[in-house]
């Protein structure tokens, strides 16, 4: 197939993309981005279009697989928009001040909690605190590696039910 022929073909079904578009996408803007996008596809990969077969259903296929290419990197990225008027909230250098006496009132609760836990789980549980991993605490403590596991579980259950209020 020449490359007036295809391009012939291509204008005579470009139509029918605009609401597939559209339909896609919710938005007119984005919609002509993907039908835009779908057209360059169509006319760079032309030599790839078998002769007689269904040129809409080609054309579809590629909207819809760029569609679900940009929604995935989209989503990947996860990038947040703002869409406020006033950006001044945006770039002003507001500082916010910690409250110290709250904040060793949480730290008083948290140490109170941790001395009332068993021993058997306060021992495991501090030691994951302070950075070993279990399979050393269990070689520290002579205990197999389920039961430090366990014991942290519980002690981290229990923890929260006592500070269920943060």
């Amino acid at each position: 197939m020449s490359s007036k022929d295809f391009n012939t073909l291509l204008l005579n079904n470009a139509e029918y993309l605009k609401p597939f578009a559209i339909n896609l996408t919710r938005d007119l803007d984005a919609a002509d981005d993907l039908y835009q996008d779908t057209l360059y596809k169509a006319l760079a990969n032309k030599d790839k279009y078998n002769v007689g077969t269904n040129i809409k259903a080609w054309l579809f296929t590629i909207m819809r697989n760029i569609f679900i290419n940009n929604y995935r990197r989209k989503a990947k990225q996860k990038t947040i928009f703002d869409s406020t008027p006033n950006e001044y909230f945006l770039n002003s250098n507001q500082n916010a001040v910690a409250n110290s006496a709250e904040g060793n009132l949480r730290m008083k609760e948290i140490q109170e909690a941790l001395k009332q836990l068993p021993e058997i789980f306060r021992t495991p549980f501090l030691l994951y605190f302070d950075g070993y991993r279990y399979n050393e605490i269990a070689e520290m403590l002579v205990e197999p590696l389920g039961t430090i596991k366990s014991r942290i579980h519980f002690a981290r259950k229990l923890l929260k039910e006592q500070l269920s209020r943060y």
